[in-house]
């Protein structure tokens, strides 16, 4: 039964990869020792869309499929603080006053080990350890994950991604990666070639992997199907636009227009080429869709 107080995981989350899950995981167990709620205390905008703008980060998730996913964890809710100039002005201790005592009157406290808060990140694990003011309370710096030999984070993610590694970036996620947006408009040419397409148009800087042909799935209406993914220019036709495109294997009659739809990336089939004619870019785009039904059934989607 919850008191009011908590147990919070701090952090962007943004992924919500196999490190930050360790982190979120550790917060659960302890919140249910302590019959207290297990808080995912979050921001947003990233703060280097605020401190750093000409740097900020794509996005491997959205706020509200971050939330989703936390709450999978079995994290009882995400707080996602508006993260401004005010807030960025803060204190190491007005934080530890304002936010994580009055606010969510925090018991134990999860973060990385390169955890840092506060005006000019000032505040580090170290200084929440050493804070009289939660002199009383717990704090956890935990060690971060290391995959292959890497450091995990999202900013190796978003690597992988942008550069069409979307397999290895399953593996850090432990599920596909996933951009969401609305079905909008495009030029009707995969239909008139007999492979329609959902094309995205997006409100989010999303993480966008590389130019190329990809297959996984699409999701909308609540429904789940295999799709052949393209991301490019559509060099073979001289189009301009960078795309993101899915056709549903199979499947001639889906409308999706206005409608809000997601596509799980899972693995990587070629890069984008400009064919000389229609004929031979049809025999490749049923080759395309051949291996995409192929790899999609050896697995299931995993979108929330």
């Amino acid at each position: 039964m919850s008191t009011g107080k908590s147990v919070v995981a701090i952090g962007i989350f943004d992924g919500v990869h196999i490190g930050h899950q360790r982190i979120l995981e550790q917060a659960k167990l302890r919140a249910k020792e302590l019959g207290v709620e297990a808080i995912a205390l979050t921001f947003d905008p990233h703060p280097t869309a605020i401190l750093a703008p000409e740097h900020r980060p794509n996005q491997l998730t959205t706020l509200n499929y971050r939330a989703r996913l936390i709450k999978s964890i079995g994290i009882d809710a995400m707080v996602a603080l508006t993260f401004d100039q005010r807030f960025a002005n803060l204190s190491p201790a007005e934080f530890e006053q304002d936010i994580l005592l009055n606010q969510l009157d925090v018991q134990a406290i999860y973060v990385g080990d390169n955890f840092t808060y506060g005006h000019k990140a000032l505040g580090t694990v170290e200084s929440l350890k050493e804070s009289k003011l939660l002199s009383n309370r717990e704090v956890h710096g935990e060690p971060l994950t290391v995959f292959g030999g890497e450091t995990v984070s999202s900013t190796l993610i978003r690597k992988y991604v942008h550069r069409g590694n979307v397999e290895h970036a399953w593996k850090l996620l432990t599920r596909p990666h996933v951009v969401e947006g609305t079905v909008v408009h495009g030029d009707a040419r995969g239909r008139e070639l007999g492979y329609p397409t959902a094309n995205f148009g997006f409100t989010y800087p999303a993480a966008i992997p590389a130019d190329g042909v990809y297959a996984g799935w699409l999701h909308a209406d609540g429904e789940n199907w295999p799709a052949a993914i393209s991301i490019g220019t559509n060099p073979t036709f001289n189009g301009a636009d960078r795309r993101v495109e899915a056709h549903a294997l199979g499947r001639t009659d889906l409308e999706l227009y206005g409608k809000s739809a997601a596509i799980s990336f899972g693995w990587r089939l070629r890069e984008t080429l400009k064919f000389d004619g229609i004929s031979e870019l049809l025999i490749q785009m049923k080759l395309d869709c051949d291996r995409a039904s192929e790899l999609t059934a050896s697995s299931s989607p995993q979108y929330l």
